[in-house]
């Protein structure tokens, strides 16, 4: 007996009707009757082994109600010219530029979520471009956020007293719980990738932003630089080793890594380094940005990572509960999704929803390089993921 045949029946068309009348009779006291006790929205996605149909939702009201993300690539060459425009209209505004629009951006929205800000359940990604001179207010607030400087010259976030210089390829995470301030004291304008947990946030209503920063003569609207240039590399970027003579806890966010910058170039230096290892067959060579202070990711509920897909290399197919998004830092490709094939180059943005099958394929003469954004450490912890690999037909069991 299939899965089909074994789940719930529907209830009968007389049954759903007199259901569905005692719920427009409770509506008003805000609770719903369900007319198909656990009906889940997703369907087992580990039994189906086709490169297509993983993800698929169930029938009945829960799987009915239930949007879910669906593989999509943002091409560089068709929204870029968007950030030109938000530059030039903000540039000529009559009032500061990040006050005419209090962020220079545009988030990127999957087109299977209806509209919803997100490019999966739990990510929020949106591509922002800060003109010379501009400057954006200190603040803080509960959603943990990360920078992908996407620009050469990538204009500085100021974190908790910490000046991080960017430039491209660097990763600047601002935690939940910590004060920053972005700006551009270049002459050229700088474009960064703003990566956030805040669906998940927002859904468990938790969502706060505070702007009154406490400075020295009252609320400031930039911190001053009180930490030496390179203050968390100096303490964390050994590799191995964490200073003992110091706390490890910034701003108020709890479990979120203590060191705010990581450098693009380090990151390029240690996977060419790598290059010549085996890999893994399904990611390549393959990278995670940890926690110094315990080892474990950045954030509790986002991961980050870069891989190099090498030339002429594919990997496996692989899928996994958790969601990933993608951006390309070097080289072009393609990854297959669920059956769809999506060619990307440099600063080219995707995604690959959770159950789904993907893998990278590099026929270039150039090594690819990629920067990972992950829900995997929010569905590790509450005890949610799982993945599997497939080689020659066959499924495999592999986190």
């Amino acid at each position: 007996m299939d899965d089909a045949s074994k789940a719930r029946k529907p209830l009968s068309v007389d049954a759903r009707a007199i259901m569905e009348g005692l719920n427009a009779e409770a509506a008003p006291l805000s609770i719903w009757l369900r007319t198909q006790a656990n009906a889940p929205a997703q369907r087992p996605w580990f039994h189906d082994t086709g490169a297509e149909g993983a993800g698929v939702m169930s029938a009945g009201r829960v799987g009915a109600g239930q949007m879910k993300a669906v593989p999509h690539l943002w091409k560089w060459r068709e929204i870029s010219p968007y950030l030109e425009k938000i530059s030039r209209i903000a540039s000529e505004a009559d009032v500061p530029p990040v006050e005419f629009a209090d962020r220079q951006q545009f988030l990127l929205t999957n087109p299977g979520l209806g509209g919803r800000l997100q490019v999966s359940a739990s990510i929020r990604c949106a591509v922002s471009v800060y003109n010379p001179g501009d400057l954006a207010k200190a603040h803080l607030h509960s959603p943990n956020a990360s920078r992908t400087i996407l620009s050469q010259n990538g204009g500085y976030t100021n974190v908790e007293g910490e000046r991080c210089e960017a430039a491209r390829g660097d990763l600047i995470l601002t935690p939940n719980g910590t004060w920053h301030d972005h700006g551009n004291d270049g002459t050229s304008p700088v474009m960064w990738i703003d990566t956030l947990d805040w669906p998940l946030m927002e859904f468990l209503d938790v969502i706060w932003l505070d702007e009154e920063f406490p400075g020295k003569a009252g609320n400031a609207r930039a911190q001053s630089a009180d930490k030496s240039a390179g203050f968390s590399q100096a303490l964390y970027g050994r590799g191995g080793l964490k200073p003992a003579f110091t706390g490890h806890q910034r701003g108020i966010g709890k479990n979120v890594s203590p060191m705010f910058q990581y450098r693009g170039a380090d990151t390029r230096a240690a996977l060419g380094a790598l290059r010549s290892q085996t890999g893994d067959p399904f990611e390549g060579i393959s990278l995670e940005f940890v926690n110094p202070a315990n080892g474990g990711p950045v954030f509790p509920t986002l991961g980050f990572g870069a891989q190099m897909i090498r030339a002429g290399e594919e990997t496996a197919l692989k899928r996994e509960t958790s969601s990933t998004v993608y951006v390309c830092l070097e080289g072009r490709g393609q990854t297959e999704i669920g059956g769809k094939t999506f060619d990307w180059e440099e600063n080219d943005i995707f995604v690959a929803p959770n159950f789904l099958w993907r893998r990278h394929v590099n026929k270039g003469a150039k090594d690819a390089v990629l920067y990972t954004m992950t829900d995997k450490p929010l569905l590790e912890k509450i005890g949610q993921y799982r993945a599997q690999g497939m080689a020659a037909g066959k499924v495999t069991q592999i986190g």
